[in-house]
């Protein structure tokens, strides 16, 4: 009897120890999931997307899908504010592991990062002052008037496909720089993201000057399937990590409500 009691009283250390080293093995994956540190490339020039307040903090709609995702995939997020012309080359280079900044998923830029599923679609619209004598605009249209892109953009590349030679381009180094850049008459019409310059038009005095102008432009070929958020190829298990926190923050109203803050329509 007695030594029953004692086989007993072992097996029960035994399976309290096992549960223990269990539990233990469970807290430190969780505590190295919760540790892994991402570092996130933003532009902060494009707003509402991503911008500086003026405080000097990172704000916007991108801003605040990368902390919900970051929340939801269990990652601590450090962001990295980074010229636009070195997203991906600085990407490949390892200085951060995610670019969360609008970059749009187009043919070209899949040969060398990997994208997740897209989180937003933006179609490009044409924008010019309203006094402007083009109604219709197309590659007949535009022989001769100075259009102005963004530099290193699908925009850029549409544009010196499709309206080169004929059209003067004019290519800013920033998007703000390209606003400025119509509202003072230095380019006739520019080509840029339709959300993109929404809030210029929409909350800005300078932006009052002028007005969208002929028709949205979806060409997959240029501008992807919408925006989605680069890294490097070999990162899969990241990708599919955060292509899961898309889908949930999607479905538990995150999403929406990060969506309701910048637009007054949807976004997805």
């Amino acid at each position: 009897m007695f030594l029953g009691r004692k086989i007993s009283r072992v097996a029960q250390a035994l399976v309290i120890a096992g549960v223990s080293l269990i539990l233990s093995a469970q807290q430190s994956v969780r505590a190295a999931d919760e540790g892994m540190t991402v570092k996130v490339a933003v532009e902060g020039g494009f707003p509402p997307f991503n911008y500086l307040d003026a405080q000097g903090k990172l704000q916007g709609f991108d801003v605040d899908i990368a902390n919900a995702l970051c929340d939801t995939a269990r990652l601590s997020c450090e962001f990295v504010v980074q010229k636009w012309q070195d997203m991906i080359p600085d990407l490949l280079g390892k200085r951060y592991d995610l670019i969360v900044s609008s970059m749009s998923m187009s043919a070209e830029r899949r040969q060398t990062v990997a994208f997740t599923d897209t989180y937003y679609n933006s179609p490009s619209v044409f924008v010019v002052r309203k006094d402007s004598k083009l109604t219709q605009i197309d590659s007949e249209t535009l022989k001769g008037v100075t259009l102005g892109v963004t530099s290193t953009t699908a925009q850029e590349a549409f544009a010196d496909r499709h309206y080169r030679p004929a059209t003067p381009i004019t290519v800013f180094p920033t998007s703000p720089d390209l606003y400025t850049g119509l509202a003072d008459g230095s380019v006739d019409v520019i080509l840029e993201d339709k959300l993109a310059i929404y809030d210029w038009l929409t909350n800005t005095k300078a932006g009052q000057c002028c007005e969208f102008r002929g028709d949205d432009i979806l060409d997959p070929t240029f501008f992807g399937e919408g925006a989605g958020i680069a890294m490097r190829p070999a990162d899969d298990d990241l990708r599919l990590r955060l292509n899961k926190a898309l889908a949930e923050i999607k479905t538990d109203g995150t999403y929406d409500m990060i969506n309701a803050k910048y637009f007054p329509f949807s976004i997805r």
